[in-house]
């Protein structure tokens, strides 16, 4: 299963968001970590949905290396945290 990088950003109380460097525009948030990575599946499946109805696909994740490499991330990823977000979770898949 594909893994995307996404970056934690905690905002202050209740109000933490999350971003995916190879995705612009899609983001998950919740009032913590918790929530926000709990959204975080849903939010790339909305993306993917908007994408393929314009006639396009969701482009392939890069690794937390190459991403690391990218200048436009690097310090992104230096000075927040970055999780990896299966898509399409793997309990998506058994149902």
């Amino acid at each position: 299963m594909p893994h995307y990088v996404a970056i934690i950003e905690d905002a202050g109380p209740d109000d933490v968001s999350l971003w995916f460097p190879d995705l612009p525009g899609c983001i998950s948030g919740g009032d913590d970590v918790e929530e926000a990575l709990e959204s975080a599946p849903e939010a790339i499946a909305f993306y993917a949905q908007d994408l393929i109805e314009d006639g396009r696909q969701l482009p392939p994740p890069r690794t937390l290396d190459e991403l690391k490499a990218d200048p436009e991330f690097a310090d992104d990823i230096r000075n927040h945290t970055a999780v990896l977000i299966e898509f399409p979770p793997s309990d998506a898949a058994e149902e």
